[in-house]
């Protein structure tokens, strides 16, 4: 026997949502959603946790379904609390990732009619959402029975077929909301979702040959991913080609001596006279987001033959304006069907010609690196050196993902950052959800800004020891010193820039987290051992690094100034 509530139609929810595999919830506190809570907290196979600021616990969430690989949900009140889980709504959408967001409401027949905490929610997500329907709070015969748990099948198909990412169920409930009832235990038996097979036709083999043939240039781009060991032992093989180019930003976690890693620094030694040579003639992409965005208008700027895109998410997504061939099918059958084809070595020394410039940079960063000025670029380097192996890196977005682009990436080490949409927002809350799920070393690097604006992140008991925070705080908005654009108006300092004067050691103590704060190298260096060391309250500790708001942005033009012409 076991409790739950008195509505047969959440009841029958939620454990056809476990059926599906949710079995961990992110609960915020509200009158509304109390049949949910009941049904959830009372259910034997669910694990819940709460947490108050309603953007944090969807990040977390977020952060939670990326480690575990499965459905993870939140729960919420009606009214604007649901409103604040749409950054993270819209972060899942763009990195696939399968967040389930379920919605108390309020009933019909009281929305837009003055009552309290209710706005109009059905379909609230409608741009940014794989799936999304009503649910009904009473089961009152066998076919509504039937018709909801189409409903639910139909979003975890949606959630977790092929194309992965987040749904919604929004779920009207009418007072009484915390009546309960005893019935006998529920049995949720799992549902299996089949996979879609993508198969490639004669024609479409005939002319992935044709192509592949005939192109002396190939450029193979690869984005966000998760780490892969399949696909990386497939992509070695098709490096083997002299003929081929990989390019890999950090996040796609992927590593090799075979590939260049750093992009802009490569791009940023290549000449005006030298980009011919450097242009493939047929492009082919893999994962997600791309951060470069050198690399975007080096791909933009004139005519590649052809490009292929091989994902089954987006597919009218055409990012470098170049697409010929949409591929709807995963990386890896979609190389080793490559790999079967009748495919002929090129003599050309394209892979090798990347490969070489990139190698050239390396060396010569030998000599710049040990001489820069305390900074940002210094900081990061710094930072990079100190991580335990096998440790998960979070970057957060800005300036922070970018400075990390420049450094090669370490092949123990799983890359996150949020850049689906790539917003500041939910930094600290993703990693913090990554974390609690996970027995690595999990290391957040994140700006002030972002810090700040995700401060209630640190409001949640459920953070881990395994979490270190570490901030560089420069005192503003420093990307927008860097970017083209911002630095040539007045309104820089006030307006985009927002220069201000806060540190992060009160919002420690506050919430109970270990403080360290460092503004110089040797501060630095002296602090990376004991960071690492276990915390003594089972907490996560933060360090803050205070760098030179007037020296990052010079420091940064050095660099690649070294970079083109070896002057500094």
């Amino acid at each position: 026997m076991m409790k739950t509530t008195d509505k047969s139609g959440v009841s029958f929810f939620i454990n056809e949502c476990v059926r599906y595999g949710m079995r961990k919830v992110v609960c915020s506190p509200g009158s509304r959603n109390a049949p949910l809570i009941i049904a959830i907290d009372e259910h034997p196979k669910i694990e819940a946790i709460v947490i108050h600021d309603e953007r944090c616990a969807a990040f977390f969430a977020m952060g939670m379904a990326q480690q575990l690989k499965e459905p993870v949900a939140v729960v919420c009140t009606s009214g604007s609390a649901m409103l604040n889980y749409f950054p993270a709504v819209a972060e899942a959408y763009y990195q696939c990732i399968p967040l389930v967001v379920i919605s108390a409401d309020r009933p019909v027949e009281l929305i837009n009619q003055g009552d309290g905490q209710t706005i109009v929610q059905k379909n609230i997500y409608a741009n940014h959402i794989r799936y999304n329907c009503e649910i009904a709070e009473t089961l009152t015969d066998e076919n509504t029975r039937e018709e909801e748990g189409g409903k639910i099948k139909n979003a975890f198909e949606a959630a977790l077929k092929t194309w992965i990412g987040p749904i919604h169920f929004n779920i009207p409930l009418s007072e009484p909301l915390y009546n309960t009832i005893t019935i006998d235990k529920i049995e949720a038996n799992p549902f299996l979702i089949s996979q879609d097979n993508f198969e490639f036709t004669e024609k479409a083999n005939s002319e992935l040959t044709r192509v592949w043939n005939s192109s002396k240039k190939k450029l193979i781009l690869c984005g966000q991913m998760p780490k892969d060991g399949a696909f990386f032992q497939t992509l070695l093989e098709v490096s083997g080609d002299s003929s081929v180019a990989i390019l890999v930003e950090n996040t796609a976690n992927i590593k090799d001596r075979k590939f260049v890693h750093c992009i802009d620094r490569t791009l940023a030694g290549i000449s005006i006279d030298e980009l011919n040579d450097f242009k493939p003639d047929l492009l082919i992409t893999f994962g997600g987001a791309i951060i470069s965005k050198r690399i975007k208008n080096f791909l933009r700027e004139g005519q590649i033959e052809n490009h292929w895109r091989v994902a089954h998410e987006f597919p009218e997504m055409n990012t470098y304006q170049q697409e010929t061939f949409s591929i709807q099918c995963r990386p890896v059958p979609f190389l080793k069907n490559l790999l079967t084809l009748n495919l002929k070595p090129h003599l050309s020394n394209y892979g090798n010609h990347w490969k070489q410039k990139d190698f050239e940079i390396q060396e010569k960063l030998k000599e710049l690196m040990p001489r820069l000025a305390f900074s940002d670029l210094k900081a990061i380097e710094t930072v990079l050196d100190y991580i335990p192996e096998n440790s998960n890196v979070h970057m957060g977005n800005s300036s922070i993902v970018r400075y990390c682009q420049l450094f090669e990436p370490i092949s123990s080490f799983n890359y996150f950052s949020n850049r689906g949409t790539s917003g500041i927002d939910g930094c600290t809350s993703t990693s913090s959800g990554i974390a609690s799920y996970s027995d690595k070393c999990n290391v957040l690097i994140t700006g002030d800004i972002s810090f700040f604006y995700d401060s209630n992140a640190l409001w949640n008991d459920n953070m881990t020891d395994n979490l270190r925070i570490i901030i560089i705080n420069n005192n503003g908005g420093g990307i927008f010193k860097v970017i083209e654009g911002p630095s040539t108006t007045s309104q820089l300092e006030k307006y985009f820039e927002a220069k201000h004067s806060y540190n992060a050691v009160h919002l420690c103590k506050a919430f109970d987290l270990d403080y360290t704060c460092a503004s110089s190298l040797d501060e630095l260096e002296g602090t990376m051992a004991s960071f690492y060391e276990n915390s003594k309250n089972g907490r996560p500790k933060l360090l803050e690094i205070i760098t030179p708001s007037e020296l990052n942005d010079q420091v940064l033009k050095d660099f690649f100034d070294f970079i083109n012409n070896e002057s500094f």
